[in-house]
């Protein structure tokens, strides 16, 4: 029995055509589950920012793109990509921790949630909280062996230790690699930005082999460029997608802990992750949208238009391994 008598338009049974303004917000009006069984795309909050190194705020950041969401339709009108009849997607809650005090214990925590939808045989697409959870949850999901990664980011994020600590979200990249999560030499990171402390300070990823694309180099060459790099440099094996807001200029995206001036603008990101379509991407993430400092919505809204086109990457991907 429902409780809402559909008698002009049956067709609002379907969640995702009612009203967009409607309902309760889940990740793209998709169902919220709690179990994994016949789920193919999972999507995840992981409101966590635990390891910032200056402004805090990004805990929030999966509410606020969840709710972005609701204002995305079916189809991407680009691509003509409609992930939702791909593949069975679902909203599956936050990874919400137990101890998030702690870097290292929340990290595990982190780590065993999305270890469940490793074993479940279900693509993850995390939305964050800081970029320090990319490393957990690749522990979870390149645990039988390295991934390439394409990471969208301003900054390279393959640091060492800050204030006595090597888990930050300036260092998660460093870490996957020492720990054989990530193959660097099918690494790229592109729209690399803004001032350093020191001339050598993403010295970790240049000497282990990523490919670092600066925003200069991108600016001169252009997204189209960009994604066929990404294509060569990750190959035709297992690829993992990064996406950190701060990697658009801050016009598009000043809701985000560490923004830096001169970035990707939002068609470029778009149209950068629709050409990689066709990569074997087995999960991704969202990640640094930070709603205290956001601007009329505009970070979360950008994320969650980002967050349809890394869903409809996932989708195919997973659909030509079937």
């Amino acid at each position: 029995m429902t409780l809402k008598d559909l008698k002009r338009y049956p067709e609002m049974s379907e969640p995702q055509l009612r009203p967009r303004y409607s309902g309760v917000a889940t990740f793209f009006r998709t169902p919220l589950v709690e179990s994994l069984n016949g789920v193919d795309i999972g999507v995840i909050g992981v409101p966590f920012d635990g390891g910032v190194t200056n402004r805090t705020g990004t805990r929030h950041g999966p509410r606020a793109v969840r709710e972005q969401t609701t204002l995305v339709r079916r189809v991407n009108q680009a691509t003509g990509v409609t992930p939702f009849d791909l593949m069975n997607v679902a909203d599956c809650g936050d990874a919400f921790l137990e101890g998030p005090y702690e870097l290292i214990a929340a990290h595990k925590e982190i780590e065993d949630y999305f270890a469940k939808f490793k074993a479940a045989n279900v693509t993850t697409l995390g939305v964050g909280g800081d970029h320090s959870i990319s490393l957990p949850i690749l522990r979870a999901i390149a645990k039988d062996g390295p991934v390439g990664m394409i990471h969208i980011d301003a900054h390279c994020d393959t640091g060492d230790d800050y204030l006595g600590s090597k888990f930050h979200h300036g260092a998660p990249f460093s870490r996957a690699v020492e720990e054989g999560l990530l193959d660097p030499k099918r690494v790229i990171q592109i729209g690399i930005r803004g001032s350093i402390n020191h001339k050598d300070m993403w010295k970790f990823s240049h000497e282990s082999g990523m490919r670092v694309v600066y925003m200069e180099e991108l600016h001169d060459k252009g997204w189209k460029w960009a994604a066929e790099e990404a294509r060569k440099i990750a190959g035709t094996s297992k690829t993992y997608l990064s996406f950190d807001i701060d990697s658009l200029d801050p016009v598009f995206a000043p809701g985000t802990g560490t923004p830096e001036s001169g970035g990707i603008t939002m068609i470029e990101a778009q149209r950068m992750i629709r050409a990689l379509d066709g990569v074997d991407f087995i999960g991704g993430d969202l990640v640094e949208v930070s709603p205290p400092f956001d601007n009329g919505t505009i970070t979360a809204q950008c994320g969650a238009n980002i967050l349809f086109e890394i869903l409809c990457v996932l989708a195919t991907a997973r659909a030509k391994r079937k």
